[in-house]
């Protein structure tokens, strides 16, 4: 016989072994199907990241914690605040010891509160065991005092930064702003309130009884570890920061207010690092929306929800009715990416209000004043593109000046958004008004003066402003995205305000790096 060997032929199979192979092409299915549906959770938690719904999950059942008013001297004729960083301890709701920090405290900070026209001092203590800063979020403040990157406390260092407060009545807020560290530093619980209070504010008739009628609310979101510690991990791809699956108001998981006014005002702040917020009540309950960032609004703008991003604040005022109990929560944001929690259903609060009520039963129809700056009073224009963690193609370089403006100029910012995130934008020392939205006309509850400003994908924002008289030639202010992973990624650039007549030629200065003490 002739060429190769007949290639072998298997026996004809038995039903034993036909039942045999059935039983393991069945096990290998059930491996596949199991191998992807496990790769598909993965790839939902991990990089698609499920939308969280927190409704009707939360019990309710601590007390809404009020930030004391911070204790102040005066000392020839100058308010003086003492503030210590420091580490600590918490229960914030996994146990008495989730580390933290704090000021004059285990975490978060006491509301600072002081009148238009005081001049203020800030002594600050850094007793924690790294560098860091705190910044005056929304304050017209001289450079060298704004508390940015280029203000650095040493460990067992004090700075003692003072000011005189030029501007009206407005809920600000102070945390540190340390280049790279921010986010960090932020979600460790470093945040608190500065109140600012007027003559023009004080004479309306508006809820004031702090802690009783006026609350602060500073809104955060944080993850834990099983051990209580804060987790501050990130799925794959989530490219714009930490995202926490439990809300703490004031430090509180699960707050509960009990009312005793007939209205209440609530300072909301976005104190999260990435998360945006889309408030608005159980019922659908119409509230009023007092102030924004820098202020009171003209006249109060009846709303049933409103978004705001990380560092947005905003005045609010809401109606109860004897015996009712009702609920604020975040449902998602528009233009919000699930990525950044935008997809959200969150409990934030819950009002018990009792069965008899007082205080304030109304809002005045009218507020303070707010002109708008002229467009035609504008002299320089200039461009912002957010992309990526950069701006306009650059990353934050602490020793490069991007823009040079004189002092009492008026100016017109185009902020756009390139649509490979989300993003928002906060200028430091200036209020700004914003002109227009892709063209139209702003929401009528953005139509007051704001320091950060949200930027939906895809968008361009005009922003108009009026510098004021600080000036300073080397050491500068900054803007950036407050998401708190871009900014410290190096979506963050520096400006300086000259005095007139100086060159406004960015390659003429360099940023000073020292420590301003």
């Amino acid at each position: 016989m002739t060429g190769s060997y007949p290639t072998p032929t298997a026996p004809p199979p038995t039903p034993r072994r036909r039942s045999r192979a059935l039983v393991i092409t069945l096990a290998l299915v059930a491996v596949v199907v199991l191998g992807l549906t496990a790769v598909g959770a993965w790839i939902t938690v991990s990089v698609v990241r499920a939308p969280l719904n927190t409704l009707g999950a939360v019990a309710f059942d601590r007390e809404l914690a009020i930030p004391d008013l911070a204790e102040s001297r005066v000392e020839d004729g100058v308010r003086v605040f003492d503030l210590t960083m420091q580490e600590g301890r918490s229960d914030l709701g996994r146990g008495p010891d989730t580390p933290t920090w704090g000021i004059n405290g285990a975490h978060l900070a006491p509301t600072l509160r002081a009148a238009r026209g005081e001049r203020v001092r800030v002594r600050v203590t850094n007793r924690l065991g790294e560098a860091s800063t705190l910044h005056w979020h929304g304050m017209h403040v001289p450079a060298r005092m704004d508390g940015g990157p280029h203000q650095m406390i040493d460990p067992g260092d004090t700075w003692t930064p003072d000011w005189r407060i030029d501007q009206p009545a407005a809920s600000l807020w102070y945390h540190p702003h340390p280049h790279g560290q921010t986010a960090r530093h932020v979600y460790r619980g470093l945040a608190g309130m500065f109140l600012i209070d007027d003559d023009a504010e004080s004479a309306l008739d508006l809820p004031r009884d702090y802690g009783i009628d006026d609350l602060p609310m500073i809104v955060q979101d944080r993850k834990f570890h099983g051990d209580g510690t804060l987790d501050a991990s990130t799925s794959l791809f989530q490219s714009e920061g930490i995202i926490g699956d439990t809300v703490l108001v004031n430090g509180t998981p699960g707050p509960y207010v009990d009312v005793t006014t007939r209205t209440v005002r609530l300072r909301l702040l976005n104190g999260s690092n990435t998360r945006p917020y889309h408030f608005e009540f159980d019922d659908h309950r119409e509230f009023a929306v007092i102030g924004t960032d820098g202020g009171l609004l003209p006249a109060p703008v009846s709303v049933r929800s409103l978004p705001l991003s990380p560092g947005e604040r905003a005045e609010v005022v809401v109606a109860f009715r004897p015996g009712e109990r009702v609920r604020l929560q975040s449902t998602p944001t528009p233009g919000g990416s699930r990525f950044a929690g935008g997809d959200d259903h969150l409990e934030i609060a819950e009002f018990r209000a009792a069965h008899h009520l007082g205080g304030v039963a109304t809002v005045p129809d009218r507020l303070v004043a707010v002109p708008p700056i002229p467009e035609a009073a504008a002299t320089v224009t200039r461009s912002f593109a957010l992309g990526g963690t950069s701006i306009n193609g650059k990353a934050m370089d602490m020793a490069r000046i991007d823009e040079v403006i004189t002092a009492g100029a008026t100016e017109i910012w185009t902020v756009a958004n390139s649509g490979d995130g989300v993003h928002n934008f906060h200028i430091h020392d200036v209020r700004f008004q914003v002109l227009d939205i892709d063209g139209g006309a702003p929401p009528p509850h953005l139509r007051g003066w704001k320091d950060t400003v949200w930027v939906p994908r895809d968008s361009t924002l005009r922003l108009i402003m009026r510098f004021g008289h600080h000036t300073d030639t080397e050491v500068p202010y900054m803007f950036h995205c407050h998401l708190l992973r871009h900014e410290d990624e190096g979506m963050m650039g520096q400006f300086l305000v000259v005095p007139p007549g100086s060159s406004t030629d960015a390659a003429d200065y360099s940023a000073h790096t020292g420590h301003e003490h």
